[in-house]
């Protein structure tokens, strides 16, 4: 388990619509290298992008969250503008690769949704994290 102390979880600006709020759920494992090295680099993309509300889940620690998800690689980032989870897959800890990802999902016309497993793990992460 790591033993990292829970950094705040970055919401979106006051005043802002909590419905079209963008998301952005790094789902990962404290026994993960790859995911504690990522993490310093989650919580400078929440302060680069204010309009999006980052929140990091242990699967193993909040499995309920993750429910019956079958999370293979780490990490696992999912993004949903709010109502529709719209990506859920294995993203490269590099910040320029998420901005990227982040911008074509927000420029797309009609983003196509990331599928139901996605979406039910969108539901309990936006009901848990509600503020």
């Amino acid at each position: 388990m790591d033993s990292t102390p829970v950094s705040p979880q970055f919401a979106a600006r006051p005043g802002t619509d909590a419905a079209r709020t963008w998301w952005a759920v790094c789902l990962c494992a404290g026994w993960c290298g790859t995911c504690r090295d990522y993490r310093p680099i989650f919580e400078d993309l929440a302060r680069a992008h204010p309009g999006v509300r980052f929140e990091w889940v242990d699967i193993e620690d909040e499995s309920e969250l993750a429910g019956d998800l079958d999370v293979e690689t780490f990490p696992t980032l999912l993004i949903a503008d709010g109502a529709r989870a719209l990506f859920l897959g294995p993203l490269l800890p590099q910040a320029p690769v998420f901005t990227r990802l982040l911008g074509s999902l927000q420029a797309a016309n009609e983003p196509a949704s990331a599928g139901h497993d996605a979406q039910a793990v969108f539901e309990r992460v936006r009901t848990a994290r509600a503020r």
